[in-house]
């Protein structure tokens, strides 16, 4: 990761679920954080890709899994996994009773079917 470049520690999350699917009624598959801005969004297995479609509307190139227990970086921009990185603000991710997929309630009963390969 170069010099922190795409990465404001200071800045919490954006919720504990994916921002466009909670205002759809959406489900999603795991999270991942924008770690400029703290979007929280769903990732490109989930039905909607909205952390990707942040990436192409800001140009924030890093996220960060939203995952319990993981803390591994995305950058978009090059297509790079980082193992670690910087820590940021809390949480770190999702509330653990929070089902994945989630959230509870939304998501389908053949949810498998449905998801991006």
């Amino acid at each position: 990761m170069s010099g922190g470049n795409g990465i404001d520690p200071s800045v919490p999350p954006s919720g504990s679920g994916c921002a466009e699917c909670d205002a759809d009624g959406g489900w999603w598959f795991h999270l991942r954080r924008c770690a400029q801005c703290g979007h929280v969004g769903c990732c490109d297995s989930s039905p909607a890709r909205h952390a990707t479609a942040h990436f192409r509307a800001t140009g924030h190139p890093l996220v960060q899994s939203f995952e319990p227990g993981e803390g591994w970086y995305w950058d978009y921009s090059t297509n790079e996994l980082y193992e670690s990185g910087p820590e940021l603000a809390p949480p770190a991710s999702h509330p653990a009773d929070q089902p994945t997929p989630g959230p509870a309630g939304r998501v389908p009963v053949d949810w498998a079917k449905v998801l991006r390969a």
